[in-house]
């Protein structure tokens, strides 16, 4: 047991990172920001997986072997708690005086009436009597076993959390994706619809529970000080004969407050801006498109991301990877500039604006290398096939030319939001293990296990004087205060016995 308690305080160390530095699999964002504003630091602790916590081999370790050592106590003193449950309580000393607890007295009833006494005011308790020598009578009784159940029944349940947590690893699957929030639908229909995903060791994302989600709208609320205080989502969904039938159910999705179909929870865990750009080039030719930027700064929402097209009607390969062109640079939802330089005041779309830089070239999405949707492929810059052309800050309504004649115009803004969708079979598992640790906490702290007992001797004499000698001791198995009271009440009520009572 003492092995098992410096494996839980290592456990309940090692988890304190997780608590205190950004996991990737909740925000992938944050943690890059904190990696690089961290330096060298940021990236040892990303070696030594501090932002993937509770799936680092450091941390499987301490479980599992809190986990075998576990097992390895809690048998013997399951067996040895059957054992005592089965048994009957100690025989009654033969010196009470040497208890902690003793009194004596001589009572006007007859042993009978003591002992009927004893019985009822012993109700409840595991007892059993005894007679010895010259009509000596004894009861020897324990209450209190409870106690350690309840402290099996804890360790049971966190040798239980231990193996469902465990099964949720191997069974479950977190994926992460963004959803512009006009409309666009996501289903789960496999690992290509996700931006992100994290499968359990036996998930191969073929056999995923189906649903849909259509995100139509996202509301956020601010405070006078441009903090958040509302973030909601109005979102429908599909599962099950749903999706037969096409029904749409509406839902109202919040931060901490997930929408659960089908074994899947949903969560809202980010928003964010997508600018919209329309590209009219020399022939007529317009493309409008609008994707996610990404927030660099979560107080004011300053984005930053890199918006890509493709030429319109250029089918040879090598003519088309020179005249690619990505909007790159910053948007603020309330611009303000420093000369020339955007921030943002606040996070509301109150006056969007951008600064921009036009790179034309290749962008490098033929390499068959991936590529973040955020940023362009600063290889291509360095080797001098993808170059910047034009440079401006541009409101609402705003365009510039390029040489060849290419408008590029800033025509709007988009809301996305950002989803996490976890599956996870064993967590009915987790909460029922979770709820017994709590009541078996509760009842080893609570009860205590204490013994009493009780020694009856008639006194010699006349018989209608029916005299005898009551004496009581007591026990308590445990440190805990307040059986001294209990005893004192319970010894009260065995020696104040009076004849006919």
């Amino acid at each position: 047991m003492r092995t098992a308690l410096i494996l839980l305080f290592l456990l309940a160390l090692a988890a304190l990172p997780g608590a205190l530095l950004p996991q990737r699999q909740l925000n992938p964002g944050k943690t890059a920001e904190y990696i690089a504003a961290h330096g060298w630091w940021g990236e040892l602790l990303d070696r030594a997986q501090f932002f993937e916590v509770y799936g680092s081999v450091w941390f499987s370790a301490i479980y599992l072997l809190l986990m075998i050592s576990l097992v390895g106590c809690l048998l013997p003193r399951s067996l040895e708690y059957v054992k005592a449950m089965r048994g009957k309580p100690v025989l009654t000393p033969r010196n009470l005086a040497r208890m902690p607890h003793h009194r004596k007295s001589e009572v006007d009833a007859s042993v009978d009436e003591v002992l009927a006494t004893a019985h009822a005011r012993l109700k409840g308790w595991r007892r059993v009597e005894r007679e010895e020598d010259g009509g000596v009578r004894t009861i020897s009784a324990e209450r209190g076993y409870l106690r350690e159940t309840g402290n099996l029944v804890f360790h049971f349940g966190m040798l239980g959390l231990i193996i469902f947590f465990a099964l949720g690893k191997l069974f479950g699957y977190e994926g992460q994706v963004v959803v512009h929030a006009n409309g666009s639908e996501f289903c789960n229909a496999g690992t290509f619809a996700y931006d992100s995903f994290r499968p359990g060791l036996q998930v191969d994302g073929t056999e995923l529970d189906p649903f849909c989600v259509k995100v139509n709208s996202f509301t956020a609320q601010f405070a006078a000080n441009g903090q958040a205080e509302v973030f909601r989502a109005d979102v429908e969904y599909q599962s099950g004969d749903d999706l037969d039938t096409g029904t749409w159910r509406p839902y109202e999705l919040r931060v901490n407050d997930p929408l659960r179909t089908e074994g899947e929870r949903i969560y809202l865990l980010g928003n964010g801006f997508s600018p919209v750009f329309t590209v009219t080039y020399p022939n007529g030719e317009v493309r409008t498109q609008a994707t996610q930027w990404q927030p660099v700064d979560q107080a004011t929402m300053l984005s930053e991301g890199a918006t890509k097209f493709d030429p319109p009607g250029v089918t040879d390969e090598a003519q088309r990877r020179t005249q690619q062109l990505a909007v790159t640079g910053l948007f603020a939802p309330t611009a303000i500039l420093h000369g020339k330089v955007l921030s943002s005041a606040r996070p509301e779309p109150n006056r969007p604006a951008v600064a921009v830089d036009i790179m034309k070239g290749d962008l490098g999405r033929d390499s068959g290398r991936s590529q973040s949707i955020f940023e362009i492929d600063q290889s291509m810059v360095d080797s001098g096939r993808l170059k910047r052309v034009a440079r401006e800050n541009l409101e609402l309504g705003q365009e510039l030319r390029l040489e060849d004649g290419t408008k590029v115009r800033f025509d709007g803004v988009q809301r996305w939001v950002y989803l996490q969708v976890s599956h996870d079979p064993a967590q009915t598992g987790v909460l029922v293990c979770a709820i017994a640790m709590l009541a078996g906490l509760g009842a080893s702290l609570l009860i205590k296990r204490r013994r009493v007992w009780l020694r009856v001797t008639p006194v010699s004499g006349d018989d209608e004087l029916r005299r005898t000698v009551v004496e009581v001791g007591g026990l308590a198995r445990t440190d805990q205060a307040g059986y001294g009271e209990e005893f004192t009440r319970l010894s009260r009520d065995l020696l104040s016995v009076r004849k006919g009572h």
